[in-house]
């Protein structure tokens, strides 16, 4: 942990109880450094909580770590606890009724976003050097956004997710958050398990489509880091990244995600009938009456974005887009007034579970002071290749 760091949780990051340390193996590559996991990973000999009073209830106690634990603890990193989540991941704001919600350090007053709330929180209040978040639909993007930090979805399928609670299998993967450039990339080397290469890709994407979802003040905002990024590559280009339209896409996620959580949960709802906020409740009800022939459509649309994805990102090409369309929105509102607001969020973040393409989220862009990240996204396995670029950009 760097000097200064905080050491005390005064801004509700981690689950009530689950503040503990576990050393890391020593003299690995990630010696000296600290991190928390989501409450989504097995810890072992810890109840794994799910953000959910009656989910850890019922569920066993893990007798081993979560692959991505064991990952950064072999490397040396120590854990120094487990961090609060939406319920159960469904959540992309980061307030939980059961847990609290975390207290966003760079934005006072304002969702952390979710549902890897506390990992973000712990980090951007240094309470950690980094932390595990999960990403479905946004999980890791949309609090690395809000909170000023890098964050990273990998390419799905690429990290083992055992000992990691699932949500949507096909979308789901493992994430990492740090708030500097060179911590970001020693965990990624180690996560990836692949050296961050010296070599840039040489052409840069502007997603045309992406920045119109953004509000104005924020595609302002984001601009001249995209500058920067446009000069550090030297070929520049603007496209739609969603020529059908970016609605068209995540209407499709909003069918595939929550019709696989119906199936991953249902189980548990018809026997444990749990306790839950009533947009978690709502969403898993409607999601229960999903058709087949829903799941039909989208996943033609699906299979129609991969390959445009594929299409649009070549070996050597990068698109970069705003990670949010806005920053953090103010705490506690209506239900009503956060629907479209996740709506809108959910147009930028649909494409990660949709096509399984790399997304790092870079940091140090402010609306009227608050944190809102730039995206930049490679073809399947090009992680590695993204860190490089947002390390390179911190030089």
């Amino acid at each position: 942990m760097a000097d200064g760091a905080a050491t005390e949780d005064d801004f509700g990051a981690f689950v009530p109880g689950e503040r503990f340390r576990i050393d890391g193996t020593p003299g690995g590559p990630l010696a000296g450094l600290t991190f928390a996991a989501k409450d989504l990973f097995d810890v072992a000999g810890r109840v794994t909580g799910g953000g959910n009073p009656d989910w850890a209830r019922v569920n066993p106690v893990p007798i081993r770590h979560a692959w991505a634990v064991q990952r950064l603890l072999d490397a040396g990193a120590a854990l120094i606890g487990k961090t609060i989540t939406d319920e159960v991941s469904l959540g992309i704001l980061g307030e939980n009724p059961f847990d609290g919600t975390a207290r966003n350090p760079r934005a006072p007053g304002r969702v952390p976003g979710g549902s890897s709330s506390g990992s973000a929180v712990a980090v951007a209040a240094g309470l950690c050097d980094t932390a595990l978040g999960t990403d479905t639909g946004g999980s890791v993007r949309v609090p690395a956004s809000f909170c000023g930090l890098y964050g990273i979805r990998p390419t799905h399928g690429r990290l083992d997710l055992t000992g990691m609670m699932s949500q949507a299998p096909t979308s789901d993967t493992t994430g990492w958050f740090a708030r500097d450039a060179a911590t970001f990339a020693r965990v990624s080397a180690v996560m990836l398990g692949e050296a961050i290469p010296d070599e840039l890709p040489r052409r840069l994407i502007i997603a045309d489509d992406a920045f119109a979802v953004a509000d104005a003040a924020a595609a302002v905002a984001l601009q001249p880091l995209v500058e920067r990024l446009g000069r550090l590559l030297g070929m520049v280009e603007h496209e739609a990244m969603a020529p059908p339209g970016l609605v068209a896409w995540a209407n499709a996620q909003r069918t595939i995600q929550p019709s696989e959580a119906w199936q991953t949960f249902k189980d548990w709802v018809d026997r444990v009938n749990p306790r839950m906020q009533f947009s978690v409740a709502r969403n898993l009800a409607a999601a229960a009456v999903i058709t087949d022939a829903e799941r039909a459509r989208a996943q033609s649309v699906r299979d129609a974005a991969r390959a445009r994805m594929r299409a649009l990102l070549p070996p050597g090409t990068i698109l970069c887009q705003p990670t949010t369309p806005f920053p953090a929105p103010l705490c506690g509102q209506r239900l009503s007034a956060l629907d479209p607001l996740r709506e809108r969020i959910t147009r930028l973040a649909c494409h990660g579970g949709l096509t399984g393409v790399p997304q790092v989220v870079i940091p140090g862009c402010t609306v009227d002071g608050l944190p809102i990240g730039l995206s930049i996204i490679g073809g399947p396995g090009t992680d590695a290749s993204l860190v490089a670029v947002a390390r390179a950009l911190a030089d």
